[in-house]
């Protein structure tokens, strides 16, 4: 949007919620729990992913050089490599923020709460920029994994799916931003970051 956060009230908005960052893992998971259209899409997207595991040992098991055992080393290598990909996932919804028009972007992260997020500050975004940036990694990151699959051999297939099946949980965050939004269907809602105060603020009329 081409709006700035100064220009909100005097175009009718109204502060609808504060969010610190401080509180971001209550955030998430309230809103995740919540029964909208994009929760319900990141369970199902979880769920998908254990059923395409599942299917992966049938397809494989008692092939030579197969094992329940190898088949789940593999995926650990899969778990262990997500968490080497969260910056590339940070990186990914900053492109996302400056492909909407966001001038300046930053990070964040809390290591014992285990938080990690991209801001672009006083950039006020509506609902369809931040459906953008916030699907953006789970869209490119999960699909390359998936596509993966059919190149990989059949053990490192595993490791595609220990990709999937963790970057899939591990976007909690950015489909609870989105349920929130559809929580509020009905309004119209935007959102920016103040990177210095470490605060979310959302408006709506």
């Amino acid at each position: 949007m081409k709006l700035k956060p100064e220009d909100l009230t005097q175009q009718g908005y109204s502060l609808l919620d504060k969010l610190d960052h401080s509180e971001l893992v209550p955030f998430v998971r309230m809103y995740i729990r919540k029964r909208t259209k994009f929760s319900v899409l990141y369970y199902f997207c979880n769920i998908a992913s254990v059923a395409l595991i599942v299917f992966y040992f049938i397809k494989y098991y008692g092939s030579p050089g197969f094992s329940i055992g190898k088949g789940f080393s593999y995926m650990s290598y899969g778990l262990a490599i997500t968490l080497l990909l969260i910056p590339l996932h940070e990186f990914i919804h900053a492109l996302a923020y400056k492909s909407q028009g966001a001038k300046q972007t930053s990070y964040d992260m809390h290591l014992k709460k285990f938080y990690f997020l991209a801001m672009a500050d006083k950039f006020v975004a509506n609902k369809r920029e931040f459906q953008i940036v916030a699907l953006a990694p789970f869209v490119i990151i999960s699909s390359s994994a998936i596509v993966g699959l059919f190149f990989a051999a059949p053990l490192w297939s595993f490791a595609m799916l220990g990709i999937l099946l963790m970057h899939t949980a591990c976007c909690s965050g950015d489909f609870a931003m989105l349920s929130y939004f559809d929580f509020h269907t009905g309004k119209t809602v935007v959102t920016y970051d103040d990177k210095e105060n470490k605060v979310s603020y959302f408006y709506s009329k």
